[in-house]
């Protein structure tokens, strides 16, 4: 994976976006002083680089009925299967993250159900049936921490490429 050099400006665009992302670009730029112009520029490198893939609204799944998080560590029966599993898994709306993993797992997901017979469910008949041999399943009761990667300040010498 590439690594870019950001400067300061990057960096501390990064932090006020990354805190607030309805943040007012001018808003931005009062803070940096710079122009508003600047930021846009700024921004948009970001995001032709790919440091900054979007913006979005974060819904709590909790609010919208989704009362059981869980994540799910599956063990394919051909795991040369990868990549197809993968687009199965894409068009399954509860699964909202998938990992390729080191250690036993094939891959492991992160799966939000209105419940636990839900998520029995969703185990049951959307993913068993993409040829798993097994899988392990760990319910979440609370997410501590969630947050944003934070924008470091470190040397170059420091970046271990």
């Amino acid at each position: 994976m590439a690594h870019h050099n950001l400067d300061s400006l990057d960096k501390k665009i990064l932090r006020l976006i990354a805190e607030d992302a309805r943040i007012p670009f001018l808003e931005v730029a009062r803070i940096c002083n710079v122009s508003g112009a600047a930021i846009h520029q700024r921004i948009q490198k970001l995001t032709n680089i790919g440091v900054i893939k979007g913006s979005q609204f974060m819904i709590d799944p909790e609010k919208i009925g989704y009362e059981t998080c869980a994540y799910i560590g599956l063990y394919l029966k051909h795991p040369e299967d990868f990549d197809r599993v993968v687009n199965e898994l894409k068009k399954i709306p509860e699964v909202v993250e998938c990992h390729y993993t080191t250690g036993g797992f094939d891959m492991f997901v992160k799966i939000y159900a209105y419940n636990n017979h839900h998520l029995l469910e969703i185990i049951h008949d959307k993913l068993q049936p993409l040829g798993l041999s097994r899988s392990e399943t760990i319910i979440s009761f609370h997410a501590s921490i969630n947050r944003q990667l934070p924008i470091a300040d470190f040397d170059e010498e420091e970046v271990v490429e």
